[in-house]
């Protein structure tokens, strides 16, 4: 084990130690069940043939079929599939829904395919996986550079192998609305970060009027979090993307932000977008900040939309916001944990993002029965599995003395323990 994969399986070994986990259940839960590894051609628009690497890592399935995301990356490699396939497993335990873990992704340089190559690779990805994925055995969804339009791709490649019946359908989700996608799943993983900080609010007095916010990830989650939270009452004082962020102590007006996003590719071409930006100019200015002075810039709250790894041993110490929400994927690192423990209250990742996952189940269940629900049912659903989530790792947090984090894993170990002695996993 190396890397974020030896991270992720420290977080599983800690919260076990903690709690009392069997031996069995942390040597089952320690390496994933099945990896498959191929490599398949794509043509190129010039012609040219190139011969690309792909993974996906099946952790674990006692809970259900094993179900995580397919990203488009040059940074993918095994190590980093293996990581994000038992996070996977322990998001899904967490919030209780009726499947495993898994992850997918393809090593390329997503932003230098054309969209016609961009189909090619996800067909032939799909050719070379079909036999190991299906919806009663393992369902994959979008990532990092892959979205409802390459879902949409697979799933019609799927068809075309396996047979286009119905059920086939819901071999993929994160599709589009016209071919079988949910209500919601835009807004999914937002969404429920959302309902688990309000019903923390709740529980620990926190007032959103009074409260500031810095999101640090301007794409989908972070976006969608910006206008969920300033529509509770939240400040927004701080935005960024890959290009740098923006600081403003008035707060920026999100619509505009996010219009201006979507027509400029930068927040940092956005300083028109805070409240009465005349004003507020000659008086606390907008001001443009690297990512890293982003991250350690006075906040109430702080989410973590982009990447993993932001947060680590170098910066932790000036980190100065109160409350931490990973929306991405292991934005806090284990050594960061460690110094932020006591004086930053930290919201994990497999709690907070797992929004995306649920709405993936729902989508499956619609698939299966082909009757889909209204956007509002969407949400009751939604909003009732998040907060009983967070209560159960609320109680657990209290019973062991510990971490959000660790009693996240605890509440998902808990469940995948159980399920290993009613199944006979180890007879």
């Amino acid at each position: 084990m190396s890397g974020l994969y030896e991270n992720t399986i420290n977080q599983i070994q800690t919260a076990a130690t903690i709690m009392g986990l069997s031996e069995p259940v942390r040597k089952a839960l320690s390496e994933p069940q099945k990896i498959h590894w191929v490599t398949f051609p794509v043509q190129r628009d010039n012609g040219e043939i190139d011969i690309f690497e792909g993974y996906r890592v099946q952790h674990n399935n006692w809970a259900g079929p094993y179900k995580g995301g397919i990203r488009f990356s040059d940074n993918v490699d095994l190590d980093e599939v293996k990581a994000l396939s038992a996070w996977m497993t322990i998001k899904c335990s967490v919030v209780g829904i009726p499947l495993g873990g898994g992850k997918g992704g393809v090593k390329v340089d997503a932003k230098s395919l054309s969209k016609t190559e961009k189909e090619k690779l996800t067909r032939g990805f799909v050719r070379s996986i079909a036999d190991y994925i299906g919806p009663d055995i393992d369902v994959p969804a979008p990532d990092m550079y892959t979205d409802g339009q390459v879902m949409a791709w697979a799933t019609d490649e799927y068809m075309k192998l396996k047979g286009g019946s119905s059920k086939a359908l819901g071999v993929f989700t994160g599709k589009p609305l016209e071919f079988g996608g949910s209500a919601g799943r835009e807004q999914a993983t937002a969404q429920g970060g959302v309902y688990v900080l309000t019903k923390y609010a709740e529980m620990h007095n926190l007032d959103p009027k009074n409260s500031t916010v810095i999101i640090q990830g301007f794409g989908n989650a972070g976006a969608n979090a910006a206008e969920l939270l300033s529509a509770h009452g939240y400040k927004i004082i701080g935005i960024s993307d890959s290009s740098g962020g923006l600081i403003c102590q008035d707060g920026f007006d999100v619509a505009q932000a996010i219009s201006c996003k979507v027509e400029f590719g930068s927040v940092m071409k956005c300083e028109h977008t805070t409240l009465n930006y005349d004003a507020i100019k000659s008086q606390n200015g907008v001001k443009q900040v690297t990512n890293e002075e982003l991250l350690e810039s006075e906040c109430d709250i702080l989410f973590l939309s982009a990447l993993e790894n932001q947060v680590t041993i170098k910066n932790a110490a000036n980190i100065k916001a109160k409350i931490i929400v990973e929306l991405a994927n292991g934005p806090v690192t284990p050594e960061a944990d460690a110094i932020l423990k006591g004086k930053t209250e930290v919201l994990p990742d497999i709690l907070m993002n797992a929004g995306g996952v649920t709405v993936s189940y729902f989508e499956m269940v619609q698939n299966s029965y082909g009757y889909y629900w209204q956007p509002d049912e969407v949400q009751t659903r939604l909003k009732a599995i998040m907060e009983a989530a967070y209560e159960k790792v609320e109680s657990v947090k209290s019973t062991y003395n510990c971490t959000y984090r660790e009693a996240s894993f605890i509440t998902a170990l808990k469940r995948l323990e159980n399920l290993a002695n009613i199944r006979g996993v180890f007879s």
